[in-house]
């Protein structure tokens, strides 16, 4: 019992006691039954807040009780404990044992301890339960561990100090509070003045009876015209270990003077409040005096650090400092309230004190004692039934009675009985010296007869000592059950149906039937299905035994279920007996084809021949039978492809070219053989893979176009951009550029990527003229295919005459590709001849230089008027045109037939790339140069370039006439160049030149060239234009 309850028990008189007790006789003798009480020793230690699972004790190993054979059941004590039921070792459980949390411990003084009361029941197995449970009662001290952090009561605390203070005045600082006790309460406070008040305050701790007392000491003179407030920080730390630490803010305020505090007339008040007083009822009243006058000694009192419940239950007058009831008081609840009350006086630097009041609650007989009845060791209770087989003996427990009143004292006292005449009675469970709560076991005096009465209502009586006195009243009915001997027996032990699918949820699969030789409840069956499984799928009625289907059963999913069901007949204990049941599902068309795949994607070779396989396709279907069986079309069905059923294989009809179609797609259709069909779909896909069956061709440049380049021109400036496509893809279409000819000086790179050509050397005067690159284009399929392209480069420091460049790229497209187009070949020998003239007209004088530009005046002439003969130099300008009749009009040529286009040399590499080239004179489509028109017409004024090829260049006067050589067979596969600069082969052999050549001319009719190395074959087209007629002289393989 709670100290506090202790001191507030109230004491009867000696006459009453006395007649108390002839009453309580009297009504014991009456019921047969009286309750005594004695002390209880087990008790255990555990500190707060263990682990889940934490020991707390055995039953069976500290007490000396019995560890095997005996059922140990926890009957009092839980959520926050549980006992093992075959050692009786009591642990704690996922609920925490909270010491500040517990009902019985939250208003306990400092040193009063903290009890958990738990209850435990042991039954003896071997022996049944005739002999009836043992209830041990014990309780477990909570000892308190340092879990809680000293709180102040705000985290700004306000003190007012009056200037002009005496040094060493005392102020009280509001105390910390700490929900822990003894050593793990407040330990000591602390303060940080800062600079500015170091040397004006410091702290004082008092001890009042338990409780550390602050106060904040005058160290220095205050002038509140210097400085009106201080902030200061206060520091509480509890006793515990580790330590638990908390700080406020101490806000000093310096004050006009207040020399006196208000003083309690008493040092402590105590009262005691009658339990059910009304709102308003007065409690005490507490009386401060202040010595000062005025404003100053007027006083007001509240109640600033009382816990809620003060709050809630009292009120206190401001002026008076009567305390007043505010709520309904409840000893029960509450049985006594200790709190401070602060008196504060109204002067500007206002002072306080504070005293405690302590109230304790007295009981009034308000409550009725309480009966609870529960079931005890394996007798359990369900809706106030409980259940007892007819051969227990005498002396089985049927139930625990527990009796208790919340009131205290005599009011507390209570006595129990069993009410008519039924053979039960009441028997102390354990020896227990609390008054307020009593148990007894309900236990049976004779033996029961289940055919004589089935059943008993017994009611349970108790009265406490109070006066008046208070009753109440609680029954149980108690069944007398039956034995229950047989099993029940189905009978066949195996029924067997078939049950087709896709049936409706709820369709009645079959019923089956048991029997059970027992009579009345034993005899009373219900049915169940054993395996989990089968539960998902079957119900059955528990009643009638009918087995019914729950989901949509599916063949291809299980055809056959086998499960086990039970009857249980509804004795104590009950009996069981099983049958086994098995359903054959019988097949529907239920499921369509389906294809292994939800598309198929095959890839095939372009050119392969027609009626080859290309892929292979899985349909299955689910059902059985002629359900399964599955026949495969072509949708739609355009004669490409067709399918071969048993094998799923795709066969084409066509031959691929992947440049006129590189994917086809189509449905395959799947119809099953059922009543009605069922089909599905499942598209497919055919990529034709490519073939290196095309070569590449020259977009840009056209062969006959071509570039100026200024001889001032740096290394690495861009000259020209080789562009080529293919019709093919992946590395059939990657492409690689390079030179193969005309390049002797190394003049010019290309980017084997991207055909873009650079300057690699800086010009020189030799390097003057035209340039033609011959550019091999091939791509990287096996076999790689090729094709050449022709690119002129014009280097010179001029521009003036474009129809002289034009004809010396015309005449460039009729020259073997193993020829070097590269500037000026006689560039060294006019340079040797410009030092002889020079050192001839330093020792010969002005005289020579005359007498010798008189002679090549005349040699000019005489080459003009004699025409070109081989190996002789030009005198006149190498393109002037001879001077026509003075009245304008020119001799008519004769209009020659235009030559038939020669056949193409298939063995000849050369003559085989000079084929290919596509070249149209008159309709070229670039646009990057000018276009060459012939015939040539050249009007006079335009001597720089003639001059530069008169002394350079051993190109001879070009003398249109129709019997010119190019109307050979050999020149005129050279003529047919492609536009677009398409030289078409595979293979990787260049093409090579023929000896047939002279240094100076062409021969009019030259043999076939014999079978080049190369075994390629040409592609290309051909777009044959009329050729030049005129005669061409070329001196060595450099222009």
């Amino acid at each position: 019992m709670r100290a506090a309850q202790t001191r507030s028990r109230a004491v009867l008189s000696s006459g009453d006691m006395a007649l108390r007790r002839e009453v309580l006789l009297l009504l014991a003798l009456a019921l047969l039954v009286s309750c005594g009480a004695a002390a209880t020793d087990i008790l255990y230690r555990v500190p707060e807040e263990q682990p889940p699972n934490t020991l707390i004790g055995s039953l069976a190993a500290d007490q000396g009780l019995p560890d095997t054979g005996h059922l140990y059941k926890l009957e009092v004590g839980f959520p926050f404990l549980r006992v093992d039921g075959k050692t009786g070792d009591i642990y704690t459980t996922d609920i925490p044992i909270d010491r500040e949390m517990l009902r019985d411990c939250r208003n306990l003084f400092d040193g009063d301890k903290c009890f958990l009361e738990f209850e435990v029941s042991i039954t003896d197995m071997v022996k049944g339960l005739g002999l009836g449970p043992r209830l041990i009662e014990g309780r477990i001290e909570v000892l308190d561990i340092n879990d809680n952090t000293p709180q102040f009561s705000s985290p700004i605390l306000t003190l007012s100090i009056p200037e002009n203070t005496h040094i060493g005045a005392l102020f009280s600082i509001p105390v910390a509070t700490d929900k822990d006790s003894g050593t793990n309460g407040v330990a000591e406070y602390s303060l940080n003045t800062g600079p500015d008040a170091d040397q004006l305050f410091s702290l004082q701790v008092a001890v009042d009876i338990d409780e550390k007392l602050p106060q904040l000491v005058v160290m220095g003179n205050l002038d509140r015209e210097k400085k009106d407030s201080y902030d200061l920080n206060i520091r509480v730390v509890d006793g515990g270990k580790p330590p638990r630490v908390s700080s406020a803010l101490l806000r000093v305020t310096v004050t006009d003077q207040n020399d006196n505090a208000p003083k309690f007339e008493r040092s402590h008040y105590e009262a005691e409040l009658p339990e059910n007083s009304p709102p308003g009822h007065s409690v005490l009243q507490v009386r401060a005096n202040d010595a000062d006058t005025g404003i100053n000694g007027e006083i007001e009192y509240s109640l600033p650090q009382a816990s809620e419940t003060v709050h809630r239950l009292l009120r206190i007058d401001r002026s008076t400092g009567i305390l007043y009831v505010k709520g309904q008081v409840d000893r029960e609840e509450d049985s006594f309230l200790k709190f401070f009350v602060v008196a504060r006086d109204r002067g500007p630097n206002s002072k306080s004190s504070k005293v405690v009041v302590t109230i304790n609650v007295r009981d009034q007989n308000d409550n009725k004692p309480a009966i609870e009845i529960r079931g005890i060791g394996l007798v359990t209770h369900q809706d106030g039934v409980a259940n007892i087989s007819e051969d227990m003996p005498i002396g089985t427990p049927v139930a625990l009675v527990q009796v208790s009143d919340l009131d205290e004292g005599e009011n507390a006292v209570v006595t129990c009985v069993v009410a008519g005449d039924v053979p039960f009675q009441l028997r102390p469970a354990g020896e227990s010296g609390n008054d307020r709560k009593r148990k007894y076991f309900l236990q049976t005096t004779t033996l029961l007869d289940y055919e004589r009465v089935k059943d008993y209502r017994i009611e349970i009586v108790a009265v406490d000592s109070g006066n008046p006195a208070l009753s109440s009243t609680n029954s149980l009915k108690v069944q007398v059950t039956d034995m229950n001997d047989n099993t029940p027996i189905f009978s066949p032990t195996m029924l067997e149906v078939d049950f087709p699918e896709g049936n409706q949820a709820g369709d009645k699969v079959l019923e089956v039937v048991a029997t059970d030789a027992d009579s009345g409840t034993n005899a009373e069956l219900a049915y169940s299905i054993v395996e989990l499984a089968a539960q998902r799928l079957f119900e059955i009625n528990s009643n009638s035994g009918e087995v019914r289907v729950k989901n949509l059963l599916d063949r291809e999913d299980t055809e056959r279920y086998e499960f086990r069901v039970a009857a249980a007949d509804k004795g104590v204990p009950s009996k069981t007996g099983t049958a086994t049941v098995v359903i054959n599902v019988l097949d529907r068309n239920d499921n369509d084809p389906k294809f292994m795949l939800s598309g198929y994607s095959f890839s095939v070779n372009e050119n392969m021949a027609p009626l080859n396989p290309v892929g292979v396709v899985t349909v299955t279907d689910a059902d059985k039978g002629e359900n399964a069986r599955v026949k495969l079309y072509v949708e739609p069905d355009n004669g490409k492809f067709v399918i071969q059923n048993g094998t799923g294989t795709i066969l084409s009809s066509i031959s691929f070219d992947r440049e006129k179609e590189s994917m086809y797609t189509f449905r395959l259709k799947a119809v099953d053989a059922g009543d009605p069909p069922r089909s599905s779909y499942v598209g497919v896909t055919i990529n034709v893979l490519d073939e290196n069956d095309n070569a590449p061709y020259v977009t840009k440049p056209a062969n006959s176009s071509y570039k100026y380049l200024a001889p001032v021109t740096t290394v690495d400036t861009r000259v020209e951009v080789v562009e080529a496509e293919d019709m093919d893809s992946g590395p059939n279409a990657e492409l690689h550029y390079s030179i193969t000819g005309g390049n002797p000086y190394n003049l010019f790179q290309i980017s084997s990527t991207t055909g873009e050509i650079k300057l690699a050397e800086e010009l020189t005067p030799k390097h003057h003229g035209l340039h033609r690159l011959v550019v091999k284009v091939n791509d990287k399929g096996k076999p790689a295919r090729h094709t050449t392209a022709l690119v002129h480069i014009f280097v010179n420091a001029t521009l003036g005459n474009v129809t002289l460049i034009e004809s010396l790229v015309g005449h460039s497209l009729y020259t073997p590709l193993d020829r070097d187009i590269a500037g000026d070949p006689n560039y060294a020998h006019a340079q040797r001849s410009n030092i002889l003239y020079g050192s001839l007209a330093g020792v010969a004088g002005v005289i020579l230089v005359i007498v010798a530009v008189v002679v090549i005046r005349h040699r000019l002439q005489k080459d003009t008027k004699s025409g070109y003969q081989a190996g002789k130099k030009e005198s006149k300008d190498l393109y002037a045109p001879k001077q026509g009749p003075k009245n304008g009009k020119g001799k008519k040529s004769k209009k020659g037939k235009a030559p038939k286009p020669a056949k193409p040399l298939e063995e000849d590499e050369e003559a085989s790339l000079q084929k290919g080239l596509k070249f149209n004179l008159i309709n070229d489509t670039v646009n990057d140069s000018p276009r060459i028109h012939l015939p040539l017409n050249y009007p006079p004024g335009s001597p720089d370039l003639g001059r530069h090829y008169r002394s350079n260049s051993p190109l001879p006067s070009i003398q249109l006439q129709p019997q010119s050589p190019s109307a050979s067979k050999k020149h005129q596969a050279v003529q047919d160049l492609p536009a677009t600069n398409t030289f078409v082969g595979t293979g990787d052999n260049n093409s090579t030149g023929s000896d047939q050549y002279s240094d100076y001319s062409y021969k009019a009719n030259p043999p076939k060239y014999s079978s080049s190395s190369s075994s390629s074959k040409q592609v290309g087209d051909y777009a044959h234009t009329a050729m030049y007629n005129r005669d061409i002289m070329w001196t060595n393989r450099v222009w």
